[in-house]
């Protein structure tokens, strides 16, 4: 400051672009183990009865197509020949559509990641390389020791969270697939997490329990069997030889296998239980159900780590984690007449750090952010999100791909993430009300994740693909955004002041081998009142390196770690993982 005059500082320059490189792989196949698991399953329709095809396919040896019943068909190409099929037309993989992953988390930490499949199984991964000296990998660097050249995860534990359901009352039957979860604080060295399904809740307690082992028993260990019992019959005892008591020996008595010396013991040794091995278990503490008419799409922790959300199609519910058989509706966009229903809830976030603020997304591609304390039902809003719709763009399908598939709060709680059909929109400063008045109905940067489809929509409408429910990511220091597209691709943004990135990469184990360099265009901040709109490659039919699509592979999950850069996403039913 110089003369009264105030010194206006440099604008920083935006980060450089991120080389992302492959780190790991859970669950992928080779080229043997899918044709000796097509062949089982092949074994398995036929013993049912059902009729099998097989033909050459573009990605594997040997495909299959079983019509039995219409279990395996999608009704669309219920009536076709084989000859007539191709195939991109297959909408099931027989024998692993239970093993396809349905949703990613890590947890607040980055030092566990859950994921859930199709067939109600959650599976927990550790990271290892930071588990021997403990602390994170900021600490550790500072303190000299060495670090791996990036994070590493290796399989933990899974369970069976949900099973399949049928409710008698509405002749429903409510599958077991994961929908989300959450990680809910930790307490004792033990991890809690909630997981749910279309229509149930449930709160899980992780641990490791001391595996109980009876030692030091007269009998030879070879004979035992299970905590130490013996490996002989009800109605067995010691033989009339061999009595160690020194019984009467003229008794008749049923013989068994113990090997016992003839002078018998000198003295009997009580069993001692020992407890030298430990084991991971994962215990349902709690089971939230019946709360819900319409399907689970979201739940969320609160900051108060007492409280959580779940929402469904009208309704948002408030639960607490330790009563199971209450909970408060606190959004009700329910009318009174379901003829005048013109949105639904499509997802619902809290805010990170104000327990009292949540944020839930619409059909119609607005978000309402809700403040709890002004009344117990959240009926009005207290701040609305929405684009205004451009004069004479309307079609059929604006308001279908205008609909928001997910919601993210910025770890810091100053910006919300949107993902709808097409685009990945960033909006503005919520919390701290930086925002331009004219800016509120607006978002300050959006980007393209597949602007080229848009011809295309009558087909992608035609094979159901345009309802994908694709979700979206940001970075623990909020200058990045992460969400995922077709052909098993994912789309990576900076979002910082200036910053021009945007990487194509696919999930295999050479992300980059599409990558194509995105002409610089002029970015602006989030906060300041210009628009940002961000395209990457935009040929019709083409994906960003003039790679025709493929629908029906497709990455609708990822999550970014906490603290560093590393991706998570899942393709079908691998796991890969990536860091820059």
């Amino acid at each position: 400051m110089n003369g009264g005059d105030e010194v206006a500082e440099a604008p920083a320059s935006p980060p450089q672009p991120l080389e992302w490189k492959f780190s790991q792989v859970f669950g992928e196949r080779t080229a043997g183990e899918e044709v000796q698991e097509v062949a089982s399953a092949k074994a398995d329709c036929q013993q049912l009865g059902a009729k099998v095809y097989d033909f050459e396919g573009n990605r594997m040896a040997v495909c299959l197509v079983v019509k039995y019943n219409c279990m395996w068909w999608s009704l669309e190409f219920g009536n076709l020949l084989p000859e007539q099929m191709n195939f991109s037309q297959i909408f099931c993989n027989i024998g692993r559509k239970v093993d396809i992953i349905s949703a990613i988390e890590f947890d607040r930490s980055g030092d566990h990641l859950a994921t859930g499949d199709r067939g109600g199984r959650v599976v927990l991964f550790e990271r290892t390389d930071t588990k021997d000296h403990g602390g994170s990998r900021r600490d550790l660097e500072r303190m000299g020791y060495p670090i791996s050249r990036h994070p590493e995860f290796r399989y933990k534990t899974e369970f069976q969270s949900h099973e399949p359901e049928f409710d008698y009352l509405k002749s429903l039957e409510i599958e077991e697939k994961i929908n989300k979860i959450r990680w809910c604080q930790t307490a004792n060295g033990a991890l809690f997490l909630l997981s749910t399904n279309d229509k149930t809740i449930k709160y899980w307690k992780v641990q490791e329990k001391k595996v109980k082992k009876i030692s030091e028993m007269n009998v030879d260990p070879s004979k035992a069997v299970g905590n130490g019992g013996v490996a002989s019959s009800s109605n067995s005892s010691i033989g009339k030889q061999y009595l160690a008591n020194g019984g009467d020996k003229s008794h008749n008595l049923p013989s068994n296998d113990l090997s016992i010396s003839p002078g018998g013991f000198p003295s009997l040794r009580l069993p001692v239980v020992t407890s030298n091995e430990t084991s991971l278990m994962a215990r349902c503490r709690r089971v939230y159900a019946h709360a819900h008419d319409y399907h689970i799409n979201s739940i969320s922790n609160n900051s108060d780590g007492e409280t959580f959300i779940s929402a469904d199609d009208l309704r948002i519910n408030l639960w607490n984690l330790e009563i199971s058989n209450q909970s408060f509706n606190i959004v009700d966009v329910k009318p009174a007449n379901m003829e005048d229903l013109t949105e639904v809830i499509t997802s619902a976030e809290f805010h990170p750090s104000h327990c009292n603020m949540l944020a839930y997304s619409s059909s119609k591609g607005s978000i309402r952010l809700i403040d709890m304390r002004q009344s117990a039902l959240c009926d009005s809003h207290a701040k609305l999100f929405e684009e205004p719709e451009a004069p004479g763009s309307r079609s059929f399908f604006t308001e279908i791909i205008a609909s928001i598939s997910d919601i993210k709060f910025a770890r810091d709680g100053r910006h919300i993430l949107s993902r709808d059909y097409m685009t990945l929109k960033v909006w503005v400063d919520i919390i701290a009300k930086l925002w331009d008045i004219n800016m509120d109905s607006g978002p300050v940067a959006t980007f393209q994740v597949h602007e080229y489809l848009r011809p295309k929509l009558c087909d992608l409408y035609e094979n159901d693909s345009i309802f994908d429910k694709f979700e979206c990511c940001s970075s623990g220091d909020g200058l990045r955004v992460a969400t995922g597209s077709y052909s098993n691709l994912f789309r990576v943004f900076g979002c910082a002041p200036g910053s021009t990135e945007a990487s194509t990469l696919e999930a295999s184990k050479n992300p980059m081998r599409r990558q194509v360099q995105t002409p610089s265009r002029p970015s602006r901040s989030l906060s300041s009142i210009t628009r940002v709109v961000r395209r990457g490659a935009e040929g019709p039919g083409v994906d960003a390196n003039g790679s025709s699509f493929d629908f029906t592979t497709k990455l609708l999950h990822l999550a970014w770690h906490p603290t560093e850069n590393s991706i998570a996403c899942a393709a079908a039913n691998s796991l890969y993982m990536y860091y820059a």
